[in-house]
């Protein structure tokens, strides 16, 4: 990527006074208390019943993801700039999108293993966002560093605790509430988990429409180098969880749903961490002392988009090898 090209994403930066911070962090937590009505503790008495394939679901999320990510991120170099890098390894590090339940269904397969991973992730995320982010991201500044990438940040150091204090505030509570309104308040739960859903949608699509009003200009020109970052990085994703179904050997169905679970991340919350709690990502952040550079900005708002288009089009394949397989056993 041309280095006027990395200059002009970069250039695009989104500040946000206290107040938008607040309630960009009040409407996450009602977002997060949302995906958690469809977490049932009996999910994860379940685990322990077939725990083959939800342990390797979070096998392919929670630990190959975020390290094949820095691994890309290494090698594209400086193909792309040092905040996309870190934008990359954020939405890795994020849990598993709730519409990837839909995709699974589309795509017939495990619904059930789907929830069970989404919602195991979601759990987890409070403890393993902040470690993967922290590890790799931190691993990355290093590595650059030694590579000659990225010479202006060899001292910086991404704050671990920060991170947790603020996943935990974020996700911790809210998710907390969700999961006893689902124990206990079954049909309320149920009511609301639909609406819930869409009001997720349009919060993630209003962020992204936040975060590019005054730079749509800038925008437009780096999209298609966007694209194709995100494009590689999906397909990665995407190809960690079916690759690892098959070395396991686990079912078809199972494949299709490790497939989806780890190509469709929370990349939602991503976004609301860093406008949302953008002290944190401004203090490690070289030269942005005031809101969020665009590297990180436009690869997160971007697979948010993306990785929706991704797991139609994966649905659909999946679908054209069901009509194919009919065909030839007729």
């Amino acid at each position: 990527m041309a280095p006027e090209i990395v200059q002009k994403i970069d250039s695009i930066v989104v500040t946000l006074n206290a107040g938008g911070m607040n309630t960009i962090n009040i409407v996450l937590a009602f977002v997060m208390y949302g995906v958690a009505l469809g977490i049932k503790p009996k999910i994860f008495v379940e685990v322990f019943k077939k725990p083959k394939s939800v342990l390797l679901g979070m096998l392919c999320q929670l630990v190959l993801l975020p390290l094949f990510t820095f691994l890309l991120a290494w090698a594209l170099g400086p193909a792309i700039s040092f905040s996309m890098a870190m934008g990359m390894i954020l939405v890795a590090s994020c849990p598993g999108g709730n519409i990837s339940n839909f995709m699974s269904s589309l795509s017939k397969a495990n619904v059930e293993l789907s929830v069970s991973l989404t919602a195991i992730s979601t759990a987890l995320a409070m403890l393993m966002t902040p470690f993967n982010f922290w590890a790799y991201g931190n691993l990355y500044i290093k590595v650059a560093d030694l590579s000659g990438l990225v010479g202006s940040v060899p001292n910086l150091h991404i704050p671990f605790w920060e991170v947790f204090k603020t996943i935990v505030i974020l996700l911790g509570i809210p998710l907390t509430l969700g999961i006893l309104t689902a124990q206990f308040f079954p049909k309320a739960a149920e009511k609301m988990k639909k609406p819930m859903q869409w009001f997720s949608i349009i919060f993630f699509l209003a962020m992204v429409v936040l975060s590019f009003m005054g730079n749509i200009e800038a925008f437009l020109q780096c999209v298609k180098y966007i694209f194709l970052v995100v494009l590689i990085h999906n397909l990665l994703a995407l190809c960690i969880g079916y690759t690892t179904g098959t070395a396991f050997k686990v079912s078809e169905r199972d494949r299709r749903t490790m497939t989806i679970e780890t190509g469709i991340q929370n990349s939602g919350l991503g976004l609301a961490l860093m406008l949302g709690a953008n002290h944190i990502f401004a203090n490690f952040m070289p030269g942005y002392p005031n809101g969020i550079p665009g590297g990180m900005l436009v690869i997160t708002a971007w697979w948010g988009i993306w990785h929706i288009i991704a797991g139609l089009t994966v649905a659909g394949l999946f679908n054209l090898k069901d009509r194919k397989a009919a065909k030839k056993a007729q």
